[in-house]
């Protein structure tokens, strides 16, 4: 995996103690490319398509601002769920967030919407899926965490 270039093991007496992420400056249209291929392969939680084929996430969905202080991206995703009245589209969306805290390798400001109209409750769920103790307290939850896992594992 990609990531692989951009960690550094710690070593202590030969012993790993910690994992370290390099700082790494990207531009735009680097970071947004970066972005389209981490949630691209995401698995639909009720089909064995990915949200790339699905066409539930495109590359014009995604929107890369300039920095914020300490030179922190804001990156929106726009999703579109396959039916407006999907009922796992708070679960794509913590997917997608997820998926990307993980794995983005520069320090970002996330914003997962719906895409404007796509939903019936897409107020709510845009309100669940940026709400930083709703996710946490999500994946808190064993059987929510092993389907997000399931979600975003990379196939090899």
């Amino acid at each position: 995996m990609f990531l692989s270039f951009f960690r550094k093991k710690l070593v202590f007496k030969d012993k790993p103690i910690r994992n370290e992420v390099q700082s790494i400056t990207l531009d735009k249209d680097e970071l947004k490319d970066i972005v389209y291929d981490l949630i691209r392969t995401i698995r639909d939680p009720e089909k064995p398509q990915t949200l790339e084929e699905l066409n539930v996430v495109y590359e014009d969905g995604i929107e890369v601002r300039g920095s914020l202080c300490d030179h922190v991206s804001v990156v929106r995703i726009e999703f579109n769920p396959t039916v407006p009245h999907c009922s796992l589209a708070t679960l794509i969306g913590l997917c997608i967030r997820v998926k990307l805290e993980r794995n983005v390798p520069c320090p970002f400001k996330l914003d997962v919407f719906i895409k404007e109209g796509a939903h019936t409750t897409e107020e709510e769920i845009n309100k669940q899926i940026n709400d930083k103790e709703r996710i946490s307290a999500a994946m808190e939850n064993p059987n929510l965490k092993e389907i997000v896992e399931q979600c975003i594992k990379d196939e090899d």
